[in-house]
């Protein structure tokens, strides 16, 4: 103890003064606890003073040890104050850099999907494509002769009835929103160069009920092949062939005699799902045919010299096959949990 300072008020001082300095200078929490250990310690200039109370006469202990106490209490509340400020501005900076301000919008875009029955219209498209066939495209809002009468609709057929069709006003006009893609067909034998291998996606719309099996909006893909020699083994081959794409290697399709206006002969198309849930079974797919000669009349085309098939399949029946989707609402309602299932695909 030979080097510990001599106790006296000036050294006191002294060491108040450079121990409130330190405690000043601390700029973090970090800092202050390094003051505290050089001013506060065991070590300490302060502690150094307090330990030479034992050889202070006994006259002036009282004197010296109230002189270093208060001292050694001033530094002490230094030390506590400056604690709870840095720790306040500390909180702050922190609480600060991790401000979230939940009335503004979000710094960063959700990824989005693509509706799953875009992507199966998508896919179906490159089924065909593959196989050498065009995609047609037409008017969603067609004149009555294309959605109808080319297609051998008599005047007084049901789907022309006001509760089976959305005309547009005024009704003289013959302007209808398209009950198929039909239509889109019809443009094709009108407009295109002999033969003819089109695959015709879309919406139509029908005045059915909103509800699990039914939208009055959806989507359908309709083909048609007009060429030589074109027979009802063709059309089979063929939709076999989309079914396997679709469904998988062990998909099969089967015809049920039916009537359709615009084919001849006509069929209901089933389609065997071998991993449909509850078990594999026939479902019923679409419908199909041969052209009917008064629809290749109405387009120019000579039934003497080319034959064709027609069929046509909605695109969210076929997406409820795939995926076992029991509400057909599902797919017209816009939440993005739905789209979520089937992959983000961007």
């Amino acid at each position: 103890m030979s080097d510990a300072p001599e106790i006296s008020p000036e050294a006191v001082d002294a060491a108040v003064a450079a121990a409130l300095d330190a405690i000043t200078a601390a700029g973090t929490t970090g800092d202050l606890k390094t003051a505290r250990a050089a001013h506060g310690g065991e070590g300490s200039t302060l502690a150094q003073l307090n330990a030479q109370l034992r050889s202070v006469p006994n006259e002036r202990k009282a004197e010296f040890g109230k002189l270093v106490g208060q001292a050694r209490g001033r530094v002490a509340q230094a030390l506590a104050a400056r604690e709870e400020e840095l720790a306040a501005a500390e909180t702050a900076a922190r609480l600060e850099a991790e401000r979230v301000d939940i009335t503004a919008l979000a710094s960063h875009a959700r990824v989005g999907a693509r509706h799953p029955l875009t992507l199966l219209q998508d896919q179906i498209g490159d089924i065909f494509v593959g196989m050498g066939w065009e995609i047609a495209e037409g008017p969603e809002l067609e004149h009555e002769w294309f959605n109808f009468d080319a297609l051998n609709f008599d005047v007084d057929h049901p789907a022309r009835q006001m509760q089976d069709t959305f005309f547009v006003d005024p009704v003289d006009r013959h302007l209808v929103l398209r009950t198929h893609t039909s239509p889109v067909q019809v443009r094709s034998m009108l407009e295109r160069d002999l033969p003819i291998y089109v695959i015709c996606p879309g919406r139509v719309y029908r005045t059915d009920e909103f509800d699990a099996t039914h939208l009055p909006v959806f989507s359908q893909f309709e083909g048609l092949v007009i060429d030589k020699g074109i027979t009802m083994a063709h059309l089979k081959g063929t939709l076999d062939h989309v079914a396997r794409q679709l469904f998988g290697p062990e998909a099969k399709t089967r015809f049920r005699a039916n009537f359709f206006p615009f084919t001849e002969p006509s069929a209901e198309l089933d389609l065997w799902h071998p991993t449909f849930k509850g078990g594999a079974r026939w479902i019923e797919w679409g419908g199909c045919g041969m052209v009917n000669p008064n629809v290749l009349r109405a387009a120019g085309i000579d039934p003497e010299e080319y034959s064709g098939f027609a069929f046509g399949m909605g695109i969210e029946r076929t997406l409820m096959f795939r995926s076992d989707v029991k509400d057909m609402r599902d797919m017209a309602e816009g939440d993005v949990r739905f789209s979520e299932q089937f992959g983000m695909v961007v």
